[in-house]
C-alpha cells in the first residue's frame, strides 16, 4: 500500500508531541512494507544536504514553486517532500488575552470534559447557523474575541497555499490512501483526495477544544470538523479524543477509530555511567515539568502544588523544560508565590538535551488540563523516571504503573510528590514496573492499527 501523508512537523522540523509521534509512526510503517510519500509545510534544513535534490510541480503549473525532495536512510520506505511556507506552529498564540485564572479553567474544561460521559447514542451536536454543528455556548464566553486575537491571518492563506502546492504534487503521484496529520493539514487532504479520487483518512492528536478550552477559535473549528466530515475514517489517539469528536463535530462514533501513540525501543534502562555522567551531585530532589507552557499543559497547577511540596520539603527543585506563551505568566508566577529560586525554566529542549534532563529528574509530573494522548510520560518512563500524570489525559488509558490526580486538585498531587520524593521503595516500585510497562508499547503495532484503518477508509469509500 502506498500512502501520500500530510503533516506539518517532523524531526528536525518539530515543536512537540506530533514530530514526535509522526517520526514514530513513519518508520514503523516503513518497517512493515508500507510505502508513504510524506508532505511537510518547511524548508529543507542543513544536515540533509548531502542527499537533497530539487524538484518542481509538473510543468506550466499556475503554483511553478521549487519544493525539496529528500530521503532518510532509516526510513527504508518513506520519500520527503517539503513545500517552501511560512506556516507557523499552531500552538503558538500570540497577541492572545490574559491567560484565565486556575478556578475559571477548572470550570471551563469540567464543562468540555462532560462530553467524555454522555453515551454516544444520547450525543446531539448543537447547531450553528446555516445548519452547520458548533462547539456548545457557555453563558459569559460565546463571542469572545479568541478568533481574532490567537492566530494571524496569514497563517490560513499559508494552509491553503500548503493545501494548493500538495495538490500538484499529488497530480504526478500514484496511491492508495491521504493520511492528513492534525487541522492543518485537513486542506490540503481533502483537496488532494479529491484530486486523486482516494480515501482520505484524518488523523486528530488534539483538537481546538483541548488546546482553547471554551475559547474556541470558531475558524480552527470549522476546519477540522469540515476535514472530519470529509474523511472516509477517522484516528483518534484515545478514548478521550473520541468522546470529544463524536460529541462536539458530529461524527458519528463507528466513523472514529482510536489508535495509541507508542515510543521508540531504545533499549534503555539503568546505566551506572550515564546516571553518573548527568547526576547533578547535590542533596536535592529533581521534580520535571516538560512540555510546552501553554494554558493546555497546566503549568499553573504545577507551580501551586510546587509551592505546597516547598512548605514541608526544602530540598527540592522544580524544573520546566519547554516554551510556549505562558512563559513569561509562570516565571512571574513563580516569584509571586515566593518560590522563585526553587523554579528552573530551561527553554525548550531537543534531542540530547532531553535525555540529559530525563537522567537528571527524580520525578516527572504532566498536570495537562487537557491532553488527547501525551507522549513525555512514556519518555519519562523509558528513562527509568516515575511519573505523576492527570487523569484528564488519553495517555492513562493504558498506563497502569503511573500515579494519577486530577489536574485541579494541587493538594493531592503535591501528596503524590511528597511521597515519591520521600519513600524511595515507592519510587522504586514505580520505576521498575514502569519502564517494563512501557517497553510493551510499539509503534509497529500502531502501525500496523493505521493499515487497518487504511483499509476500512477503502471499503468505505467503495460502498458508497
Amino acid at each position: 500500500m502506498r500512502v501520500f501523508m500530510l503533516g506539518w512537523e517532523f524531526p528536525p522540523f518539530i515543536s512537540g508531541g506530533l514530530g514526535t509521534a509522526c517520526y514514530g509512526l513513519t518508520k514503523a510503517m516503513s518497517g512493515i512494507g508500507t510505502d508513504i510519500l510524506f508532505v511537510l509545510p518547511r524548508p529543507v534544513s542543513t544536515p540533509f544536504s548531502t542527499h537533497v535534490k530539487l524538484v518542481s510541480p509538473r510543468p506550466g503549473s499556475p503554483l511553478e514553486s521549487p519544493s525539496t525532495e529528500f530521503r532518510l536512510d532509516e526510513f527504508e520506505r518513506v520519500t520527503f517532500r517539503t513545500i517552501p511556507s511560512q506556516m507557523t506552529d499552531p500552538y503558538r498564540r500570540p497577541g492572545a488575552a490574559p491567560v484565565t485564572p486556575p478556578a475559571r479553567t477548572v470550570a471551563e474544561h469540567q464543562t468540555i470534559r462532560q462530553a467524555t460521559v454522555v453515551p454516544p447514542d444520547q450525543q446531539q451536536p448543537m447547531a450553528a447557523p446555516g445548519g452547520a454543528k458548533s462547539a456548545p455556548s457557555t453563558p459569559g464566553i460565546a463571542g469572545t474575541p479568541a478568533a481574532g486575537s490567537n492566530y494571524g491571518g496569514d497563517m490560513f492563506s499559508e494552509i491553503q497555499r500548503y493545501a494548493a502546492l500538495a495538490g500538484e504534487i499529488a497530480r504526478n503521484e500514484t496511491f492508495d490512501v491521504v493520511h492528513a496529520h492534525d487541522w492543518m493539514t485537513f486542506p490540503a487532504g481533502l483537496a488532494v483526495a479529491g484530486i486523486k479520487g482516494v480515501p482520505l483518512v484524518v488523523h486528530v492528536h488534539s483538537t481546538e477544544f483541548d488546546r482553547s478550552g471554551v475559547h474556541i477559535d470558531q475558524r480552527i473549528y470549522d476546519i477540522e470538523r469540515r476535514g472530519m466530515h470529509g474523511a472516509m475514517k477517522v484516528i483518534a489517539v484515545s478514548h478521550l479524543t473520541k468522546a470529544l469528536i463524536t460529541h462536539h463535530y458530529g461524527i458519528d462514533p463507528d466513523k472514529v477509530e482510536v489508535v495509541y501513540n507508542a515510543i521508540q525501543s531504545n533499549g534503555n534502562g539503568s546505566h551506572p555511567e550515564e546516571d553518573e555522567k548527568y547526576s547533578i551531585h547535590k542533596d536535592e530532589k529533581i521534580v520535571l515539568f516538560l512540555g510546552r507552557i501553554t494554558m493546555q499543559k497546566g503549568p499553573e497547577y504545577f507551580l501551586a502544588a510546587a509551592k505546597k511540596v516547598l512548605e514541608v520539603m526544602d530540598n527540592v527543585k522544580f524544573v520546566m523544560a519547554g516554551s510556549g506563551d505562558m512563559i513569561r505568566r509562570t516565571i512571574e508566577m513563580a516569584a509571586a508565590m515566593g518560590i522563585g529560586q526553587k523554579v528552573l525554566f530551561t527553554g525548550f529542549l531537543r534531542g540530547g538535551d532531553v535525555d540529559r534532563v530525563f537522567k537528571m529528574a527524580d520525578l516527572y509530573v504532566m498536570p495537562s488540563v487537557s491532553e488527547p494522548f501525551g507522549i513525555a510520560p512514556l519518555e519519562a518512563m523509558s528513562n527509568d523516571v516515575p511519573v505523576i500524570i492527570s487523569k484528564q489525559s488519553g495517555v492513562s488509558e493504558i498506563l497502569t504503573h503511573a500515579l494519577k490526580v486530577d489536574f485541579w486538585d494541587i493538594n493531592e498531587m503535591a501528596n503524590k510528590i511528597i511521597a515519591v520524593l520521600r519513600h524511595p521503595p515507592l519510587a522504586s516500585t514505580l520505576r521498575q514496573h514502569g519502564s517494563f510497562e512501557v517497553r510493551r508499547l510499539s509503534w509497529s503495532d500502531s502501525a500496523r492499527r493505521c493499515v487497518e484503518v487504511y483499509e476500512l477508509a477503502q471499503t468505505a469509500m467503495n460502498g458508497k
